[in-house]
């Protein structure tokens, strides 16, 4: 269709839809349809056919032009025509309706989007191709959006315009019934104590009833077409088991423990998982070491003499596996067997959807059977696919602590690839503590997450404390040359060498999908393993939890997905909750920190979402300055005109610390008034929280209403 035609048609639907939308506007309600019941009844007995005709097309209009008034239509349809005609007009014109709203999005839209998007809508017609018609049904038995989006967006793909609508037909059924059944009891209601008759209260609770009776038809439905092929267990030697010994598997083993069901927890490697052995706990003892070695080098600044750190590297490092030591008894297996849960140590794989195969060690085999599976098997660290970089060797934040622990010195040159958080927070780390460090970034600056500003302090303290930073650079390969070692990169079409004595690969992670059995029971993967809103997979008794989940790779958001993941795989059947992602905190322990809740100001940007700034710079705050820590910021988002948090971003001392008020706030719906209302300790760095408060209220002080106040005190002082 040419694009002259394409716009004739398109302005002859708005011509037709602007009228009726107005109309849907002023009389698609309840008080015109009763108002006027007595003048339509008699219509339709004069004339019967015209009447029932004219209703069926404007019916059909309606819905074709996505105008508000399809559910008053078939509100009217029952109270007009009763339940069986009423039932079978309003089916068959909602369905053709959607059916021409369907088509015309086809014919209008969709070569435009797919010229555009068309890796894209590829993708989406393959998924449609294979679960189309089940989605499709789902979102017609559960209205999850509103039908004309259904109509409008579905006709953009290749699904076959008769599927489209036989499934619609079908789909929409129940519901049509639901509806035309209420509007047949809007006839007997002549009088206000007619609401009450129980006749009139079913059907209208049958109206509100119907998406939860829709959705105890549809997860029986979803799980049969899920697991038909696969025989069932007679019986099950657990109520749970979970894989992976993280802290996404280590909270839903002791949740399914507690509420007494039988649990199995596997783990194949160490208790704890990567937290507590590679990731939060040895980083951040690392991360104080340094920091106290840089405080003794700067001590001047407390008005003490600065003098060099002396400092055993191996020592720093003994010392962060004694804390991990210290931490592991809270992740051991005598402390989760004392609570109840089985912990087995081996290798888990999925024999089927209720079965897992256990190797340990020596090779010996055990099959469990189970009522639901929650699968916490983490992430490891990406390594890049550069040549030469396996010839010559490279460190991960997994290999690193045990590695350089055998080591005696820190090692002199070393690069740190990637800037994001692990990558930053390594870097200076390690340049504190005496390395000379190149930080090498493919974008155009660190922590791409955060705001500009954010980025620009951060790169400033590294390059104050003499790191390299190399933002914009491209690692193309690693090269040996008379046993030295280097790294090619290239920027503005230039390369450069970059010689090194150690390489730490800090690039992102990667959730461990393989050789747990997922391909053999075609559970769908990207990245991550697919779930749904209740953290369920294709199979709805498997769920995932946790780094190998998604979207979040924080040990926090892995504990938080547990509980979602523990309760809907042990009571789904009564009630699944979904999982709650509204506020999720985070911080990067850089110095000065970056902690972070809810939106920023590029997030906000991207999205189209309309806010106000307000900006607390923490160098003015009495403490941190008392604490040689005057310096970062406080920047709060909120919807303009009023004290909601949309976001708040903190850069400062102890950052991830005083993020917390702010996210309770964000949980529970408290606004900027509420925290400038709170009775902070002086001197503490709590106080910036509400002095940003302050800050907010300041921008929004009523000033009509203080020069009334000044012309009262005016005229109290008698002048």
């Amino acid at each position: 269709m040419s694009l002259v035609r394409r716009s004739i048609l398109l302005l002859i639907l708005l011509a037709l839809a602007s009228p009726l939308f107005f109309l849907g506007h002023r009389y698609m309600n309840l008080t015109f349809l009763k108002a006027q019941m007595s003048v339509l009844l008699a219509l339709h007995h004069e004339h019967a056919f015209f009447f029932t005709a004219a209703f069926f097309f404007l019916y059909v209009a309606v819905a074709a032009l996505s105008v508000p008034g399809a559910a008053m239509m078939t509100l009217a349809a029952g109270a007009l025509f009763g339940l069986i005609q009423g039932t079978l007009l309003a089916s068959l014109a909602s369905s053709l309706g959607a059916l021409l709203a369907f088509l015309g999005s086809r014919y209008l839209l969709r070569d435009y989007i797919e010229r555009r998007y068309a890796e894209r809508m590829r993708n989406i017609d393959q998924g449609l191709e294979r679960e189309g018609a089940f989605y499709l049904l789902t979102l017609r038995l559960l209205p999850l959006f509103p039908f004309f989006l259904v109509n409008v967006l579905l006709g953009l793909t290749r699904m076959r315009s008769g599927t489209f609508y036989m499934l619609s037909q079908l789909g929409m059924l129940p519901g049509t019934l639901v509806y035309v059944n209420a509007g047949t009891q809007l006839a007997h209601i002549s009088k206000p104590t007619d609401i009450l008759s129980l006749r009139i209260l079913g059907a209208f609770a049958l109206l509100a009833l119907f998406p939860w009776i829709a959705r105890m038809i549809l997860d029986p439905w979803r799980a049969y077409r899920a697991l038909r092929g696969w025989a069932r267990p007679q019986h099950y030697d657990r109520n749970l088991i979970v894989i992976g010994a993280g802290a996404a598997g280590l909270v839903s083993a002791y949740i399914a423990a507690a509420v007494k069901a039988k649990v199995t927890l596997i783990e194949n490697h160490r208790m704890g998982g990567d937290c507590l052995n590679y990731g939060c706990v040895p980083s951040k003892a690392l991360i104080r070491s340094a920091k106290l070695a840089h405080q003794i080098r700067h001590a001047d600044r407390y008005g003490l003499r600065p003098t060099s750190a002396i400092f055993s590297f191996q020592e720093v490092m003994q010392r962060v596996q004694s804390v991990i030591q210290q931490v592991a008894p809270h992740d051991s297996s005598e402390r989760y067997t004392a609570l109840g849960v089985e912990v087995l140590q081996g290798h888990a794989r999925l024999v089927d959807p209720w079965t897992v195969e256990i190797k340990d060690t020596e090779g010996h085999i055990q099959r469990l059977t189970t009522r639901a599976i929650i699968l916490a098997t983490g992430a490891s660290p990406s390594v890049p696919d550069l040549p030469g970089l396996e010839d010559a060797g490279y460190l991960t934040s997994d290999t690193l602590w045990e590695e350089l622990a055998r080591r005696e010195k820190i090692p002199a040159r070393l690069v740190v690839l990637g800037g994001g958080p692990i990558g930053c927070e390594l870097t200076q780390a390690m340049a504190r503590l005496g390395a000379k460090v190149t930080q090498v970034e493919r974008s155009d600056r660190l922590m791409a997450r955060e705001d500009v500003d954010v980025s620009a302090l951060v790169l400033s303290a590294l390059q104050n404390e003499g790191v390299t930073v190399l933002t914009g650079h491209e690692a193309l390969r690693c090269e040996r040359m008379d046993g030295r070692k280097f790294l090619v990169l290239e920027h503005g079409g230039q390369n450069q060498r970059i010689e090194f004595d150690d390489l730490i690969c800090a690039v992102g992670r990667t959730a461990r999908l393989k050789g747990y059995g997922l391909e053999d029971l075609g559970i769908p993967t990207g990245k991550t393993i697919t779930t749904n809103e209740y953290l369920q997979t294709s199979f709805p008794h498997i769920l995932a939890a946790g780094d190998v989940a998604g979207p979040y790779q924080l040990t926090h958001t892995a504990a938080h997905q547990a509980w979602y993941a523990s309760v809907n795989a042990l009571f789904g059947f009564v009630h699944k909750f979904k999982v709650d992602y509204r506020v999720i905190p985070w911080t990067t322990f850089v110095d000065p920190e970056v902690a972070r809740v809810g939106l920023n100001e590029q997030e906000a940007k991207a999205q189209g979402i309309r806010y106000e700034l307000t900006h607390y710079g923490i160098d003015d705050l009495d403490r941190a300055m008392a604490d040689g820590s005057a310096y970062g910021f406080i920047k709060i988002l909120t919807v303009p005109g009023k004290d909601k948090i949309l976001g708040v971003t903190l850069v400062g001392e102890h950052a991830g610390d005083l993020l917390a008020e702010f996210v309770l706030a964000m949980k529970w719906g408290l606004g900027l008034n509420k925290i400038l209302a709170t009775l902070h300790t002086y001197p503490t760095l709590s106080e910036a929280n509400k002095y940003a408060a302050g800050a907010w209220k300041r921008a929004h002080t009523p000033q009509a209403l203080l020069r009334w106040l000044e012309r009262l005190h005016h005229w109290r002082r008698g002048n």
